[in-house]
């Protein structure tokens, strides 16, 4: 079909899309492989003043190390610098916040979209006023607690807040999700001897499994890229990626530091594609169900 439009299309119209698609990808693209480049030179290439050939040939690079390209800063970053107990930090995080979100979020998004009365609307209602605030008032509001129960810094307490930042989003995701699927599915399933339980976790899960990972994606990317709840909740030794690397960019500078950040950056970054390659069928298929009523 879509091969059918294209040859229909005059030609000059089709090179001025393809054209533009090709534009915007190196556009949305040049960034990221620039940085992914830079991280294998030294700090007088990459931000050279002189001239920006230094960090597309290494001179200084291999004025310093002997070669075009060095992994000194991913060796610092990771090993002087101790990235990788960030690294382990982060995936702790992310995991709890999305298998906890998505919990209660199944659950309570097909309670809600199942339920026939009207509190089920206030609920949504309340969960979305909750989500608009912004984060760092809801962090502030633990600060206390946290501090009293001598509990400030670990990893425990940024999973609950980020778990309370989430829930109203989960749980309206899911709740669409569920209010696509025909109930005529649950009551087929108790007609046929299935619990209300038994038919959720049977018959409705398979067929909300899209959606589920599409919304768990969303719930590991807030987790994964959080700052403003993991940078005041945990201490220097419980940090995640992002503060950490923000760490490194501090107001007292030492050497080597912004090529650690350059380093960490591209190692917290490259894990992302992966994930969203490795989903993207499933994030494609729940994003368009959640929009068809079935």
């Amino acid at each position: 079909m879509s091969e059918t439009l294209a040859h229909k299309r005059p030609a000059g119209l089709n090179v001025l899309i393809y054209g533009f698609i090709v534009f915007w990808v190196i556009l949305a693209a040049f960034p990221f492989l620039w940085t992914v480049w830079g991280s294998f030179k030294v700090e007088a290439d990459f931000f050279s003043r002189e001239s920006w050939w230094n960090a597309l040939f290494g001179t200084n690079t291999i004025r310093q190390t002997g070669a075009a390209f060095t992994g000194d800063g991913y060796y610092g970053a990771w090993v002087t610098r101790d990235f990788w107990r960030a690294a382990g930090n982060t995936i702790v995080v992310t995991l709890f916040v999305t298998i906890i979100s998505l919990t209660f979020g199944t659950l309570g998004g097909y309670a809600l979209a199942r339920s026939g009365r009207n509190y089920a609307f206030w609920i949504l209602i309340a969960a979305l006023i909750f989500r608009a605030m912004p984060h760092i008032t809801l962090v502030s509001g633990y600060l206390l607690p946290f501090f009293q129960l001598n509990i400030w810094g670990v990893l425990p307490t940024s999973i609950i807040v980020l778990v309370a930042i989430n829930q109203p989003f989960t749980l309206w995701m899911l709740h669409s999700f569920f209010l696509s699927i025909p109930k005529d599915l649950d009551e087929s399933a108790m007609v046929d001897g299935c619990t209300r339980f038994q038919a959720f976790r049977l018959v409705i899960m398979p067929v909300m499994w899209p959606g589920v990972v599409t919304t768990g994606l969303f719930s590991f990317l807030l987790g994964y890229n959080d700052f403003a709840v993991t940078a005041m909740l945990l201490s220097a030794d419980n940090q995640t990626m992002v503060p950490k690397i923000s760490s490194f960019l501090g107001s007292v500078q030492e050497a080597g530091n912004v090529m650690y950040a350059v380093a960490a950056v591209v190692s917290a970054t490259v894990p992302l594609f992966i994930l969203v390659l490795f989903f993207q069928r499933q994030i494609v298929s729940g994003l368009t169900a959640g929009a068809v009523k079935g």
